[in-house]
């Protein structure tokens, strides 16, 4: 049986990372409206990211005993309106959401749940690899500036992202 305190921080993070999925959903829409495919379909895999994160944190719960208190998702509120002001608000959204799973790990290192732990430093690792995504493609949005065709460069390497489903723990 899981603690209650760390199932509530288990709870409170997969509502994180389901308004996480809404967010990029809503990102999703505005490059369509774009007319940026590669930004969509780079916006469609952190979809399906963030709620295989959900999912994980989930079924762990689950599997522990606790039990699942899904809650309200908050309206998603996209902060700029150009490309790099959006990815700029991608990574404060990630650096929040990375700071947020280390509050769980903090949980659970206070509660010593070591099955906890060993999940979590998956988490921690994924958003590692989340920050520099977005890092990378921030540094090229800064670096193409106001260049049309860059931009359209840049859309067309973000067509060939893919998602591939995380083996979570």
């Amino acid at each position: 049986m899981i603690d209650e305190k760390l199932a509530e921080a288990f709870n409170d993070q997969i509502n994180k990372e389901l308004y996480s999925e809404y967010l990029y959903h809503a990102m999703k829409i505005y490059f369509q409206e774009l007319n940026l495919q590669g930004f969509v379909n780079w916006f469609d895999v952190q979809v399906q990211e963030e709620r295989a994160h959900a999912v994980g944190m989930i079924n762990y719960l689950n599997d522990r005993g606790g039990k699942v208190d899904l809650r309200a998702i908050d309206k998603p509120v996209i902060e700029g309106s150009t490309p790099l002001e959006v990815f700029e608000h991608v990574l404060r959204h990630e650096e929040f959401v990375t700071s947020r799973i280390n509050h769980v790990m903090d949980v659970a290192e206070e509660v010593r749940d070591r099955a906890a732990m060993h999940l979590l430093d998956w988490y921690i690792k994924e958003q590692v690899e989340e920050e520099a995504n977005v890092s990378g493609v921030l540094a090229t949005l800064r670096l193409i500036g106001d260049d049309k065709k860059a931009l359209l460069m840049l859309d067309k390497d973000l067509a060939t992202r893919t998602f591939v489903a995380p083996v979570i723990g």
